[in-house]
Parts: C-alpha cells; sequence; structure tokens
C-alpha cells in the first residue's frame, strides 16, 4: 500500500488544472516554468498573472529592460526636453495686446493657446521636428517649432520638400478668435486675464 502523504499529492496533482506560469531568470528571458520550457512555446501577446498584475509578454520586456521610450538612443531623445520646449515656445511669434506666455502664433499664423497641448482643436499646439526625427532630426531648439497641433499631423513626417507650406496652410483648422473669447479660456484655465506689454505711441503705416 502506497503511504497516505504520496495519495495526497497525487490526487492534488491530478485534480488541479494544467497552468503555465510565467517566470523570469536571472539573465532577462522568459518563458513557461523550467519543466515544460523545452516542450511548450509562449505565443507572442500572451497575457499572464503575474503579482496579481495582467500584463502582456512585450510589456513585461519593457518592465525588464527598464523601458524608456528613448532607450534606443538616448543621446537624442524622441521628445523634447522641458526645458527646449520652453525655449521653443518663447521664440515663437508673440501676438500684440495678449501675455506671451499663455499665446502665440505658428509659423503659419495659427494662433495657439499655452494650456492647450497634444489635442486637436484649432487652438492646440505640438512641439515639432522641423527636420523629422525618424529622417534624423534632432531633438534640439534649432530643430523644434510651436505648430498647431492639426497641421503637425498632417505634416508628419515629410521635409520641406515634400509639403509645401501652402499646402499646411490649406490644412491648418481656422477658428475665428477674438479678445473676448481669449479672456474666457484665460479666465477658465488660470483664472485670471493678463495683457502683453503695449509699447504705445503711434505708429505710421
Amino acid at each position: 500500500m502506497r503511504p497516505k502523504k504520496e495519495r495526497n499529492q497525487k490526487r492534488n496533482n491530478s485534480s488541479s488544472p494544467a497552468k503555465t506560469r510565467l517566470n523570469i531568470d536571472s539573465g532577462g528571458s522568459f518563458g513557461s516554468s523550467p519543466s515544460s520550457r523545452s516542450s511548450s512555446t509562449v505565443p507572442p501577446g500572451a497575457t499572464y498573472l503575474l503579482n496579481r498584475d495582467t500584463i502582456t509578454e512585450e510589456g513585461l520586456f519593457e518592465e525588464r529592460r527598464g523601458y524608456n521610450p528613448d532607450y534606443k538612443n538616448p543621446n537624442n531623445p524622441r521628445s523634447f526636453p522641458y526645458r527646449v520646449k520652453q525655449q521653443c515656445w518663447e521664440k515663437a511669434e508673440k501676438i500684440k495686446g495678449r501675455d506671451p506666455e499663455r499665446w502665440r502664433r505658428d509659423p503659419l499664423g495659427n494662433i495657439v493657446f499655452r494650456k492647450l497641448v497634444g489635442c486637436p482643436g484649432c487652438l492646440c499646439h505640438d512641439y515639432d521636428h522641423i527636420l523629422p526625427y525618424s529622417k534624423g532630426g534632432k531633438s534640439t531648439l534649432d530643430n523644434c517649432q510651436v505648430l498647431q497641433a492639426t497641421v503637425n499631423r498632417s505634416k508628419g513626417n515629410k521635409i520641406e520638400s515634400e509639403i509645401s507650406r501652402a499646402d499646411l496652410i490649406q490644412k491648418s483648422s481656422y477658428c475665428r478668435v477674438a479678445g473676448r473669447e481669449m479672456d474666457l479660456l484665460e479666465l477658465s484655465a488660470y483664472g485670471n486675464v493678463r495683457r502683453g506689454q503695449d509699447p504705445g505711441g503711434c505708429r505710421i503705416q
């Protein structure tokens, strides 16, 4: 007769459903448990329960290597550093009578509001690579411009020889915004309205 402990162990093994466990070894590779690693393959995109979190196979790679979207080229990050964005905003064209910290014009003449970034509206802006990043453009101030977000998405990774200024103007999202509307936007975003410095005096045209 088999010992009681052995019978209980056999019963537990036969009653529990088969599970594929995800293990991370010291070398950073992952797959099924060591006993079945050679006989089974982890399908791409499969999900697993690890430490009570559902993760994807690709996500585990990213977590394991301390994922950073700029890891491929840390010397030239994909996105502009915060300091470069600040300087890029400062070199954009100012709007007369409005606070330059809140309002600017992009190179096509579109008005953009500083609080609206990365959205599809007509006052929204992006920090655009003049020479696209995918074509060797650097994430530096010289290669940065404030551009209406709609135009930036239409531009994509095209260079000046592939899309003209007239084409970009045509793709601009136009909206008529006057002083009252700008005041309301400032009130909702900042809680107050600030005017730009007016140099005063007369101008002969």
